[in-house]
C-alpha cells in the first residue's frame, strides 16, 4: 500500500470492517492485477471444455499434508474464517449461498484448500465435504469467470485430487459422474490456458496439476509433455541452492510438497522418477531445513508465514536422506548463525527478476532472531489469508527489522505492465561477508539502496559471542570516499526498527528494554543511542492481523558522515538474562 505507515495500523484495522463493495473491488483490482481479473473463454474454448471425465481413475494421489484439525472443527460448526473475516453458516448451507465479505474471502473459499481438513473430521466431515463439492459443481462446474481464474482453478483441482477416492469416487453414480466431469473440464481449461499465463504461481500450479492429471485420470497419456513443462518451471523457479526464486521459505515448502507428491505417484504408477526430480527434492529439502526455526515452523521472509510445524516436519521426514546443513545460501541471499539456542537469519539478497518480484519485499539487511523455540525479532510477516491491502503494506522497508533512511524504501517498486502489479527492483550493491574465528562469528553486510537519493550506504555489522548469549550490532550510514561532498549539509531522518514477535512482552526500563517470551526466555535490548522507544506494529504470519510491539531507534544522519561515529553509527545489543 503506497505510503502506508504501519504505525497507523489501528485505524486501518478498524477501516477493514467498514469497507463498501466498491472499496473492496478497487483494492482487489489494485493488488491482484491481471491475475485477479475474471477468466474469459471464447465459444470455441467452451466447446473444448465439454465432454466427460474418465469412468475410473488410474491412480490417486497420496495426501502428504497433515490435516488442520482446528480448521476442520470450525468448518463442522459452520464457521468459515479467512484472516480477520468470517461467516457463520446455517446447517447444510454452502458459503457461496450467502454474500461473502470480500473478493479475497471468496477467492480463498473457491480454492478448496479447506476440503481435506473437513474430510479428516470423520464420516460427518466427509459427507459435508462431498455435499459442498457437489453444490459447487452444480453452481460453478460449467464455467464461472471469477472462480475459474487460472491460479485458483489449478489450486482447486490439486486440492480435490489429493483427497483421493474418498471425495472423487464417493456417493451415487450420478453425483460422482458430475464431480469427475467438472474436474476433467477444469483440467482441460488449465491445459488450454497455462501456456499464456504471466503469473509464475499459475504456471507452476498448472504444470503440477497437469502431471497429476496424466497420472490419475489419463493412465499416463500426455505424461511426457506434462513432465517436460514441470521441469521447465523447476529450472525457472528453483535456484541452484534449492531456494525458490521469490526467496520465500513458504514457497519452498509448497513447491516441495508438490514435487514429493508427484514423485510418490510416479513410483506407485511404476513409472520412472525423472533425474531432475531426484536432484531438486534433496536441494529444496536442505533449503527448507535452513529456514526451519526452533519452534519447527519457518522464517517469514518474502511471502512467508509461520507454516504449521507438523507440515514442515512431515515434508522433511520424507526426504531420501537427512538434509544437508549449511549457514550461507549464496544464490538465495541469506546468512544464518546458530550459537547455543541463539539463531539469526540475515536477508542479504536482492529482489528476484520479473515477474517473480511482483510480491517481493524491500527488506534488505533485515534479520529474524530466535532463542530456541522463542521467536524474538521478526518482520511484519505475511499470510495469504489476510486481505490483499495488508499483504501489500508489509512489502515496505518499514515492515522489516532494518534501517529506513528518509522514509524511503531500500529498493524501488516499478510497475510491471504485463501483470499490472508493482515489482521490486534492487537494492544495488547488496553484499555480505562472514568471518568465523574460534567460537565467534561476524557478519558484515551493506547495500546502496539509498545512495542515489542521499549519497549514503547502509552498512550492518553483527557479532555473535561464543556462548550465543549476546548479539551485538551496529548500523552505519557511510558516504563513500568517491562520492562528491554534499554542500547542503541537511541532516536526513532515519529509523531502525526491530519488530517483536507477538509472543514477546516488552518492558521499558531505565537502561534497557526487557523482552519476555512466552517460553520463559528473557532478553535485554541495550543501545548507546538516545531515544529508544516502543511502538505498536502489526504481524500477519499467523493468519490474522495481530498488533505486537516494535523497538524503534530514530535520529538524523549527517549526509557527509563516514559511519564511524554517531549520529551515523548506531550500536545496539540483545543480551540473554542468566
Amino acid at each position: 500500500m503506497d505510503g502506508k505507515d504501519l504505525s497507523d495500523s489501528s485505524e486501518d484495522f478498524l477501516a477493514d470492517r467498514t469497507r463498501t463493495s466498491g472499496d473492496d473491488a478497487a483494492l482487489w483490482r489494485r493488488f491482484r492485477g491481471v491475475s485477479g481479473e475474471d477468466a474469459k473463454v471464447s465459444t470455441l474454448q467452451k466447446l473444448k471444455l465439454t465432454g466427460h471425465g474418465p469412468d475410473t481413475f488410474s491412480l490417486h494421489l497420496e495426501n502428504l499434508v497433515p490435516p488442520d484439525d482446528r480448521r476442520g472443527e470450525a468448518l463442522m460448526a459452520g464457521i468459515w474464517r479467512i484472516g480477520q473475516q468470517r461467516i457463520v453458516l446455517e446447517h447444510g448451507q454452502s458459503p457461496w449461498a450467502t454474500e461473502m465479505p470480500s473478493r479475497h474471502f471468496a477467492d480463498r473459499i473457491h480454492r478448496f484448500a479447506w476440503v481435506s481438513d473437513l474430510m479428516a473430521q470423520g464420516e460427518a466431515g466427509q459427507a459435508r465435504a462431498i455435499a459442498l463439492t457437489d453444490d459447487w459443481v452444480a453452481k460453478f462446474g460449467k464455467f464461472h469467470g471469477f472462480a475459474w481464474r487460472l491460479e485458483p482453478t489449478a489450486s482447486r483441482c490439486w486440492n480435490w485430487l489429493r483427497c483421493g477416492p474418498a471425495l472423487l469416487e464417493a456417493g451415487p453414480v450420478e453425483a460422482r459422474t458430475a464431480r469427475v466431469d467438472a474436474l476433467a473440464r477444469q483440467l482441460r481449461y488449465i491445459h488450454e490456458t497455462v501456456g499464456a499465463a504471466h503469473d509464475p504461481k499459475s504456471r507452476w500450479l498448472g504444470a503440477v496439476v497437469l502431471v497429476a492429471s496424466a497420472l490419475c485420470l489419463r493412465a499416463g497419456s500426455g505424461l511426457g509433455d506434462a513432465l517436460e513443462r514441470l521441469e521447465s518451471e523447476c529450472t525457472a523457479q528453483i535456484l541452484p541452492d534449492g531456494g525458490h526464486v521469490t526467496r520465500s521459505p513458504a514457497h519452498i515448502l509448497s513447491s516441495l510438497i508438490h514435487l514429493q507428491t508427484l514423485a510418490d505417484a510416479l513410483t506407485r504408477a511404476h513409472r520412472p522418477v525423472p533425474d531432475w526430480l531426484d536432484k531438486w527434492i534433496p536441494r529444496m529439502g536442505a533449503m527448507l531445513a535452513f529456514f526451519q526455526t526452533g519452534d519447527g515452523a519457518l522464517n517469514t521472509f518474502h511471502d512467508g508465514d509461520e507454516s504449521r510445524p507438523e507440515v514442515v516436519g512431515a515434508v522433511l521426514a520424507r526426504l531420501p536422506a537427512p538434509p544437508r546443513k549449511f549457514m550461507f545460501a549464496p544464490k538465495s541471499g541469506f546468512q544464518k548463525v546458530e550459537k547455543g539456542g541463539l539463531r539469526l537469519v540475515l536477508d542479504c539478497g536482492e529482489a528476484p527478476p520479473r515477474p517473480f518480484g511482483d510480491h517481493a519485499r524491500a527488506g534488505a539487511l533485515s534479520f529474524e532472531l530466535s532463542d530456541g523455540s522463542a521467536r524474538i525479532v521478526t518482520s511484519c510477516g505475511y499470510s495469504a489469508e489476510v486481505n490483499v491491502d495488508w499483504q501489500a503494506a508489509v512489502r515496505r522497508t518499514s515492515a522489516h527489522s532494518t534501517l529506513i533512511l528518509g522514509g524511503r524504501d531500500s529498493a524501488s517498486f516499478i510497475a510491471n505492465d504485463e501483470t499490472k502489479l508493482r515489482a521490486l527492483i534492487g537494492p544495488e550493491g547488496i553484499a555480505a561477508k562472514r568471518l568465523e574465528e574460534a567460537a565467534e562469528i561476524w557478519l558484515d553486510a551493506q547495500h546502496a539502496g539509498y545512495k542515489a537519493a542521499y549519497g549514503l550506504l547502509h552498512r550492518r555489522r553483527i557479532f555473535i559471542s561464543g556462548e550465543g548469549d549476546r548479539l551485538t550490532g551496529e548500523d552505519s550510514l557511510v558516504r563513500p570516499v568517491a562520492q562528491a561532498f554534499n554542500d547542503e549539509k541537511k541532516f536526513i531522518p532515519f529509523e531502525i526498527r526491530f519488530h517483536l514477535h507477538p509472543t514477546i512482552t516488552a518492558m521499558m526500563g531505565k537502561d534497557a528494554i526487557r523482552l519476555f517470551s512466552d517460553t520463559g526466555a528473557v532478553w535485554r535490548f541495550r543501545t548507546s543511542h538516545e531515544g529508544a522507544r516502543l511502538e505498536k506494529t502489526v504481524y500477519l504470519a499467523r493468519g490474522i492481523v495481530e498488533q505486537p510491539e516494535q523497538i524503534v531507534l530514530s535520529g538524523f544522519a549527517d549526509p557527509n558522515g563516514d559511519g564511524s561515529q554517531p549520529p551515523n553509527a548506531i550500536r545496539w545489543a540483545f543480551v540473554r538474562e542468566s
